[in-house]
């Protein structure tokens, strides 16, 4: 209960700030993520890895987060083989259980939970999974069409793949960034968290329509909040990780479906409404499975 109360709790109350201005007050929700995506990330994805001490710890999470996701996509294929689903459910299964959404909730859970020690390796799993998600998400919604090189294009344009890179060089050369620029930085990168939990509060607000296609949508809440920590509990059982890394990765990989895999589906007429309800179900199912795990881990 202490957990939940010190965690989740304060973590929910923003997410519904966010919620019910939007249901109250409709506010193109656009216009606050490209705040986020092209001012607040950067700044912070930047500050966080320059200030980072790079070991073998990011490998492992690498080689994690594609596990994570391939184990999701072979899962997803043999539920597809057992439940006759259409090609198009297929995607949505595979948008909606394959990205979780390790930004707008993983980050602030991660940070509540662990401290700031731990805010490094889960933003740098959240660029990680932000490219992922921007060539996987794009190539699973649109199969049939331009898919692959529509999504190269797409992580060319996102800042924060830039950031890090600058990050990356700066650290690996000891370039020093100016204190002026740094502060700077600092101070708008502390901005991001906050401003991407009342976004997620807002996405989910503007969510209209839900497809309770039961059999898919318990069987994604499934492999999202259940299968996909199991998965992180085994890996970091077999791989010798660091405790800290360890307690990241089965957090972040109990973390909700991301909610930019609904703007994909609505994009690509992938089943957009059941995409919608396993995100919006999976983030309130969260609020129980988080407070469990979070005492079994912590």
């Amino acid at each position: 209960m202490g957990l939940f109360l010190s965690v989740i709790l304060p973590i929910m109350a923003v997410f519904a700030s966010g919620f019910i201005l939007q249901r109250i007050r409709p506010l193109d929700v656009r216009s606050l993520s490209a705040v986020s995506l092209y001012i607040l990330s950067p700044a912070l994805v930047f500050v966080s890895l320059y200030e980072a001490e790079f070991d073998s710890g990011y490998m492992i999470i690498l080689v994690y987060i594609f596990v994570l996701f391939y184990t999701m996509v072979i899962l997803n294929k043999l539920l597809a083989k057992v439940f006759k689903w259409k090609r198009k459910t297929e995607s949505a299964s595979i948008l909606a259980t394959g990205f979780m959404n390790s930004g707008n909730y993983g980050l602030p859970v991660v940070l509540f939970s662990l401290g700031n020690a731990a805010l490094p390796y889960a933003i740098f799993i959240m660029v990680i999974q932000s490219l992922q998600n921007n060539f996987f998400g794009i190539y699973y919604a649109s199969r049939s069409t331009s898919g692959i090189s529509r999504a190269l294009k797409n992580i060319m344009k996102m800042p924060t793949t830039y950031a890090a890179i600058l990050a990356f060089i700066f650290h690996y050369f000891n370039i020093n960034v100016p204190e002026a620029i740094f502060s700077t930085l600092s101070m708008v990168g502390d901005a991001a968290i906050p401003v991407m939990m009342i976004m997620l509060g807002m996405q989910l607000g503007s969510i209209i329509g839900l497809k309770l296609d039961w059999q898919v949508v318990i069987s994604g809440v499934t492999l999202k909040m259940i299968i996909a920590p199991l998965v992180a509990f085994l890996f970091v059982s077999v791989i010798d990780v660091d405790p800290l890394i360890a307690a990241v990765l089965i957090i972040i990989s109990a973390m909700p479906t991301a909610a930019t895999t609904t703007m994909y589906a609505i994009e690509f007429d992938t089943e957009p409404d059941l995409v919608s309800s396993i995100t919006f179900i999976s983030t309130l199912v969260s609020i129980v499975t988080l407070s469990v795990l979070l005492n079994l881990v912590i």
